[in-house]
């Protein structure tokens, strides 16, 4: 109970700390109860795995419910327009859990890597350093690869959220035929735009899997 109170403590203060925009003492603070940046970094890539993994359910259900809508023949469209707000919130909510981890994870691989590099002048043996400078190369090469599926995953979502957006404004203030006629013209471009996105999640996905892997057996 104490060691899982511990760790309980060192993320609340942690939490604080990157609150507060102090990077060093959230650093600090982890180190302190025995998280290290890489801990940290493999921890923010399960994160941002698992965030683009619930924006792709998300997406999924949104999509649903705008299909859903095509085929209205009759009911309250009003409460038909607040589930479909509902879905297209959710989304923006899961889009912006998205950016957040990825950033998330950017910071940490930068600074550890940083401070890869510079460790490697603290070494007397030539052997090490030489031995520690290959393994950090091929670590950041992985790295770069990762965040790149990442950030390509992320640019495919606003294209999805402009379109639901435009919808449910539409449909806001056009309660009618009209507007479901409209929904169904963008149904095709939707169902690319989602398609696209999911897949390239779960490229993202894919690469988070082998970069952790790789981390914790390294």
């Amino acid at each position: 109970m104490r060691h899982k109170n511990t760790i309980v403590l060192a993320f609340v203060l942690a939490a604080a700390f990157t609150m507060s925009g102090c990077q060093s003492a959230y650093y600090k603070t982890m180190e302190s109860f025995g998280y290290h940046k890489r801990d940290i970094l493999v921890s923010n890539v399960e994160k941002a795995r698992e965030s683009q993994e619930e924006a792709s359910e998300q997406f999924k259900s949104a999509l649903d419910k705008f299909s859903a809508l095509t085929g209205f023949h009759g009911g309250d469209l009003q409460e038909t327009y607040e589930r479909l707000n509902d879905e297209y919130e959710a989304s923006e909510a899961a889009a912006a859990d998205v950016r957040k981890r990825i950033d998330a994870v950017e910071q940490v691989g930068e600074d550890l890597f940083d401070e890869w590099n510079t460790e490697l002048d603290q070494y007397t043996s030539r052997k090490l350093r030489n031995e520690s400078r290959v393994k950090l190369s091929k670590t950041k090469s992985k790295f770069k690869r990762l965040l790149s599926a990442m950030r390509k995953a992320e640019k495919k979502i606003d294209p999805v959220l402009n379109v639901f957006r435009d919808q449910v404004l539409y449909l806001k203030h056009n309660l009618n035929a009209q507007a479901i006629a409209s929904l169904k013209s963008e149904l095709t471009t939707l169902e690319a735009d989602i398609g696209r996105l999911i897949k390239e999640m779960q490229r993202s996905i894919d690469e988070a899997d082998a970069f952790i892997k790789e981390l914790k057996k390294n």
